[in-house]
């Protein structure tokens, strides 16, 4: 780990655990949950059910655009390049 993780782990919501780092938004009416993985250097997006406990993987382009910003801040702010929120797997 380069201490990547260290920063979003620092950020408020996001939790680090091995090489990935995940926090969780609610917007209005959706639910999702945001994984960061430090080696392919990757976002994925799920989004969660009603019930908290099934998330299913979405593209991006379903994602809001807010929720997506955010997340590039969050990156940046954890001295990520924010360019790898929009890097296809």
């Amino acid at each position: 780990m380069d201490g990547s993780l260290d920063g979003l782990d620092s950020l408020d919501g996001w939790q680090a655990e091995g090489y990935a780092a995940r926090v969780h938004y609610r917007g209005a009416d959706d639910h999702y949950s945001i994984e960061f993985y430090e080696p392919s250097e990757c976002v994925l997006y799920w989004k969660v059910k009603g019930d908290g406990e099934t998330a299913v993987p979405v593209g991006r382009e379903t994602v809001p655009d807010p929720l997506r910003r955010r997340v590039r801040e969050n990156l940046e702010a954890a001295g990520i390049d924010p360019d790898v929120e929009r890097r296809s797997l």
